[in-house]
């Protein structure tokens, strides 16, 4: 039977509650434990930093050349925050039910009540780090709306948010590294996990650069590989799709959760023939300003696809706002499936437009007269620089064109509430495990879910699975089920 180990108690005070109840380590004891840490993305970095300030030996492992290439760093728009510097209403009440909500109700509650509540403390953990979220004029720091709310509350860094958060975490990792309280393993890909008598000891991994194959041993290991991302054709393959990690954990005993669970994301570059296997994704915080239509008629629709009209062309009296007109209270923020399913529905009218049909138009003109272009290429140049690069279109002048497209799986490894897995002493972090964002379709959440893990749930929990082993003693590194492991893995 599965247990989730939720505490009882209100949903408001759960976290809190567990906290205290949870076993401590001492400074002094936490020096007996190691930790390995596999993935240096948000979740990994930010953990394994967390845990080497404690006092924790820890080992990180990552097959990139360097900590800061994780996935992480593809992440664009945006993070959300309960902060409520807008004063339009949000609280972390409000971040919690938007989320839940957004997820079809497919996210466990306490876990994503504890992300909301927890969202408030990641933004001063990052601008501590010296993290350069956007400013207003008077210094504070800026927020935009995202899809599935109706409130500012995503902190953002241009087109770059994923990046610069990850060089924050990154820098804090190095802080330790240079401190000896963690070891470093860039180019290795881990092969399995090494369990004895049930419990989580060690990984067996590849050095991608000699081929060797090596045995590491820890009291717990942490899995922070991403989500495992099914590739679909023509997705936008957002994930690092690591999928060895989760999988040699499913091997051994770790239970999936939610794996089918994909989500589609309506801000895409659209195909432009057959010879693309893969498509690029544009980020959603584009919605904030930009306005999605389509011609009212087929026939206008067929001009333009002809090429014998172009989008400045059509008359605004001839466009279909079709998200402000069937979701005025959410209009272009909708949900990222609701924006899905209707640009499709156009679509299939025949009422799409580029080349193929298979697009609907992005409109920052408004925006532009709205607030001048040099305020929109303050928000959003690096992204528009980016689509100029790929389509030879200058969004400054004409509309984006955008069609959904596969994203990226949901789901991950079961994980209770204390993020550890079916087996004991295997904990697994961030978009790798289903709980939060896992089953969540609101963009700016992954980013939330990966930094609030590593930064203020494993601290916690981790240390009570130490502090219950009842034994400071190093893992025995000649134990014969690192030895058999390691033979199943030399192919």
């Amino acid at each position: 039977m599965l247990d989730s180990k939720v505490p009882a108690g209100p949903l408001a005070e759960k976290w809190s509650n567990h906290k205290f109840n949870l076993k401590l380590v001492n400074p002094a004891n936490k020096r007996k434990f190691t930790i390995i840490v596999v993935g240096t993305g948000l979740a990994g970095a930010s953990a394994a930093a967390s845990l080497a300030e404690l006092g924790y030996n820890v080992k990180t492992f990552c097959y990139q050349d360097s900590p800061r290439r994780a996935h992480s760093i593809a992440a664009q728009g945006g993070i959300n925050a309960a902060k409520n510097y807008q004063n339009d209403g949000d609280s972390i009440f409000r971040l919690f039910y938007d989320t839940i909500k957004g997820g079809d109700y497919r996210a466990r509650e306490a876990n994503v009540y504890r992300l909301a509540e927890n969202s408030v403390k990641i933004i001063d953990q990052c601008v501590a780090q010296g993290v350069p979220f956007a400013r207003e004029y008077g210094g504070l720091l800026d927020n935009r709306s995202f899809g599935g709310a109706q409130v500012s509350r995503t902190f953002y860094a241009r087109g770059q948010t994923g990046q610069q958060l990850l060089l924050g975490a990154y820098s804090a990792l190095n802080r330790q590294i240079k401190k000896g309280k963690v070891k470093s393993y860039t180019r290795h890909e881990m092969l399995d996990l090494v369990v004895i008598d049930g419990h989580a000891k060690g990984i067996i991994t590849r050095d991608l650069v000699t081929g060797k194959i090596e045995a590491h041993e820890g009291h717990a290991v942490l899995l922070c590989t991403g989500g495992y991302g099914n590739v679909f054709f023509l997705s936008t393959n957002a994930m690092g799709c690591n999928v060895t990690a989760a999988w040699r954990a499913h091997k051994r005993g770790a239970f999936f959760a939610n794996p089918c669970y994909t989500q589609i994301h309506p801000t895409c570059i659209p195909v432009t023939g057959d010879h693309q296997s893969k498509l690029t994704l544009m980020s959603e915080s584009l919605r904030n300003d930009g306005r999605v239509w389509v011609p009212k008629t087929k026939e206008l629709a067929e001009k333009l696809r002809k090429g014998e009209l172009g989008p400045n062309d059509i008359k605004e009296e001839d466009r279909d706002y079709f998200l402000e007109r069937k979701y005025p209270s959410f209009g272009n923020l909708v949900p990222r499936d609701v924006a899905s399913r209707n640009a499709k529905e156009v679509v299939d009218e025949g009422r799409g437009v580029g080349k193929t049909g298979f697009a609907v138009f992005l409109d920052f003109a408004d925006a532009i007269k709205r607030m001048g272009e040099e305020t929109v290429r303050a928000k959003y140049g690096n992204l528009f620089d980016m689509y100029q690069k790929i389509t030879d279109e200058n969004p400054y002048e004409v509309p984006m064109r955008i069609y959904p497209a596969v994203h990226y799986t949901m789901g991950g490894l079961w994980v209770d509430y204390n993020l550890m897995t079916t087996i004991p002493g295997l904990y697994c972090l961030g978009e790798a495990n289903f709980s939060d964002h896992g089953a969540n379709r609101l963009g700016a959440s992954a980013l939330m879910q990966g930094l609030s893990d590593g930064y203020f749930v494993i601290p916690y929990t981790v240390g009570d699975y130490l502090a219950g082993l009842g034994s400071f003693a190093p893992v025995d590194k000649n134990h014969p089920a690192f030895e058999e492991t390691r033979k199943n893995d030399r192919r």
